[in-house]
């Protein structure tokens, strides 16, 4: 045998050596609970390593081009997603555990393909509302940190793609986000239902006021008072469409996104980094509201299968059905389906098991 072919035969063991102990690290990682803690709690080595990991998806190559055309990296396959399900996980019975699931495959691909071994962090945005000027000083934002600020203030939004639902008062930027580690990256996909290549920048516009009404400890107190699923939900997604219905959901949402912000938008807003840490929140709040009276709230959910059906009937009556613990959220090619009963247990889950911190 010639000398190269011997190297290259050695290399190959070595390599399939090293990826059998990263399988095996990766089952081990998967058997471990993950803690979930909140931003400001972490390390800034914990950060910058969620940060450097986040930023290790949108380097690789898309899985979802050949249905989502406008998919260029592995990142904007989360997007793609989210702009496919849109219409089927929002207003409706299924948001919370369709999002919980979607969380938990988000933080096992960034923890297998970009070897981040921490758990994926949330954004107690209650913390940041208690006086009119503690959002936008948000340790959140930090340039270097955290992900970056908002966008520089435009007077003039008339020829920017509006992507609030809602008129928002109180605006306070628009721009291109200018610091953090997001600063001149492109969002490929969207505004709205759309898979075509649509470079742009990343907006942000904060709307503090907003925020501080919809955000604050007395909203989230109100949220997880909810005697039912049912209420539960509907406190969280939208008591009537109008700005005094929207708290803790739409709060993060539009406080970030303002007008015409990436997070304002209910298709593509996970092309602003920080949709995941506000949605972890979000399945945070569900978590204690479920531990507070585990026996029932461990199988208890409700609410209609279908967007804009009862209670979010806003545009007229729509035929639903109630769902179940057996109904089957679905995530492309991103994911296995699996059941609402599946994922009720954040402690026991089809991918992985976490608590809150």
């Amino acid at each position: 045998m010639h000398l190269p072919s011997i190297i290259s035969a050695a290399l190959l063991v070595l390599a399939q050596g090293v990826a059998a102990q990263d399988v095996a690290a990766a089952s081990s990682d998967r058997s471990s609970t993950l803690v979930r803690k909140e931003w400001r709690n972490l390390s800034n080595k914990q950060q910058l390593a969620y940060i450097k990991a986040f930023k290790c998806l949108q380097s690789k190559p898309a899985r979802t081009q050949s249905l989502y055309p406008g998919a260029l990296t592995r990142y904007d396959d989360y997007v793609a997603l989210h702009i496919a399900m849109t219409t089927q996980v929002h207003f409706v019975g299924q948001f919370l555990p369709w999002h919980r699931q979607l969380l938990s495959i988000f933080e096992d691909d960034l923890r297998t393909t970009c070897r981040y071994n921490g758990a994926l962090p949330y954004w107690d945005w209650s913390k940041d509302v208690t006086t009119s000027t503690s959002f936008s000083d948000s340790p959140i934002f930090d340039d270097v940190y955290g992900f970056g600020g908002n966008g520089e203030y435009l007077a003039d939004i008339s020829s920017l793609p509006i992507t609030s639902a809602l008129e928002l008062p109180g605006r306070t930027g628009g721009g291109c986000i200018t610091t953090g580690p997001w600063a001149g990256i492109n969002i490929t996909l969207g505004p709205d239902y759309s898979f075509a290549n649509n470079p742009r920048c990343l907006r942000r516009d904060f709307t503090p006021g907003f925020a501080q009404g919809a955000l604050n400890s007395t909203a989230v107190a109100f949220t997880q008072a909810a005697p039912t699923f049912f209420q539960l939900d509907r406190r969280m997604q939208s008591l009537e469409l109008t700005l005094a219905g929207v708290l803790t959901h739409g709060g993060g949402h539009f406080g970030v996104g303002g007008m015409v912000g990436e997070m304002s938008d209910m298709f593509s807003s996970p092309g602003d980094p920080l949709f995941w840490l506000h949605h972890a929140m979000l399945d945070n709040i569900w978590n204690q509201w479920q531990r507070a009276n585990w026996a029932t709230r461990k199988s208890e959910v409700g609410g209609p299968d279908t967007m804009w059906a009862y209670p979010y009937n806003y545009f007229g009556d729509v035929p639903y059905q109630n769902i179940t613990t057996a109904f089957v959220l679905a995530y492309g090619q991103l994911g296995s389906s699996v059941t609402i009963k599946q994922i009720m247990d954040t402690t026991n889950g089809p991918i992985s098991s976490y608590t809150y911190a």
